[in-house]
């Protein structure tokens, strides 16, 4: 594999993940009851626990798409 290929790979792996990153925002700000529900079967919370709890995953995600695929591919692009 040649040096080139890992940038457009990393960047095509961010707009994937940011994708799903979006996707599931989408569902849980349009489906949230339904979620709510779905996982008080299982854990007894309180919903300001659950949506913090889902707000702090999402955005642990997000950082993860950054310092994982965004930040490295900036880098390969600007050495290249």
């Amino acid at each position: 594999m040649s040096d080139a290929f890992w940038p457009g790979f990393l960047l095509w792996c961010a707009i994937i993940n940011y994708g799903i990153l979006l996707l599931s925002f989408a569902c849980f700000a349009g489906a949230h009851e339904a979620i709510y529900r779905l996982h008080r079967r299982w854990l007894d919370l309180p919903k300001a626990q659950f949506d913090a709890i889902v707000y702090v995953l999402l955005g642990l995600y997000k950082l993860w798409i950054w310092f994982f695929l965004i930040v490295p591919c900036l880098v390969l692009y600007l050495i290249h």
